[in-house]
């Protein structure tokens, strides 16, 4: 599956963005997540929908203010980002893993597919 992200930009602290992933084949059939990574940093988990769930798991560092769905007619996921922080100043990947659920884990070895990224930067 191909992924291609998009909705990026300079924001100043406070303010929303969302971000968009579109993918090349079905959504539905891939667990689907949201990673980033900081000049200097590892890529990070962010959020996770798994496959066939309407669950999100979220990283404690976004919990309430960012938002995951998946919307598997247009076979796109989004990243709805409220009250942006500088800390959240990165480039952001849209992931997809085929793999068995109880070996996607929040690390980016589970996810065999990545898109090209999107960068975000919040000012204060």
């Amino acid at each position: 599956v191909q992924l291609q992200a998009s909705g990026g930009g300079p924001v100043q602290a406070g303010d929303s963005l969302r971000l968009s992933c579109a993918a090349s084949e079905r959504t539905f059939n891939y667990h689907m997540a949201w990673f980033r990574e900081a000049p200097g940093k590892e890529r990070e988990f962010v959020a996770r929908l798994r496959r066939g769930s309407s669950t999100v798991d979220y990283a404690d560092s976004v919990k309430g203010r960012f938002t995951m769905s998946r919307d598997d007619a247009k076979n796109t996921v989004t990243l709805q980002m409220n009250s942006l922080k500088p800390e959240d100043t990165a480039v952001y990947y849209c992931a997809a893993s085929s793999l068995v659920y109880s070996s996607v884990g929040y690390s980016r070895q589970g996810y065999n597919y990545w898109g090209q990224g999107t960068q975000v930067t919040v000012s204060s």
